[in-house]
């Protein structure tokens, strides 16, 4: 799988420690920064990570911020992405198999490396349900992006 990764100061330090344990899990990394601790604005990082998702270049996208707020309301105006802020296991595991999210936002401020690698886990590894009431739901989010978003 191929997982595209981006951060912003606030997050920098978990997305370094997340991305050795993406590949441990034989995962391709492709990271599109922040490369330091310097303030930055988390859009300018959701946008690349969920272009990447949204064209299929990348399977899945995670997001890192202070709190990860900023990252999934930034990621969730993308058409086509799913992004969930997620701080514990459960909600990784049902994330994936009733919303089936494509990109995973989470807080270095929240959430230690510990949980976070944890997290990451079990998103990566847990797949979507393909449960007939979780694919309406999906349907029915798809047709509201459809008809809210804006086509020049």
């Amino acid at each position: 799988m191929k997982v595209a990764i981006g951060a912003d100061h606030g997050g920098y330090r978990l997305k370094e420690a997340v991305i050795p344990s993406i590949e441990a899990l034989g995962h391709e990394v492709v990271d599109l920064g922040c490369d330091c601790e310097d303030s930055v604005d988390y859009p300018d990082y959701a946008l690349p990570v969920c272009e990447k998702v949204a064209s299929g270049e990348a399977d899945r996208g995670i997001l890192i911020c202070g709190t990860g707020i900023g990252m999934t309301i930034a990621a969730n105006k993308i058409p086509g992405i799913r992004c969930a802020l997620v701080h514990d296991l459960f909600s990784a595991k049902v994330t994936r198999e009733h919303n089936d999210s494509n990109v995973l936002a989470m807080g270095e401020r929240v959430v230690g490396p510990g949980i976070a690698l944890e997290i990451v886990k079990t998103w990566l590894e847990t797949d979507f349900s393909e449960g007939a009431r979780h694919q309406n739901r999906i349907r029915k989010m798809k047709e509201l992006e459809d008809r809210y978003t804006l086509h020049p």
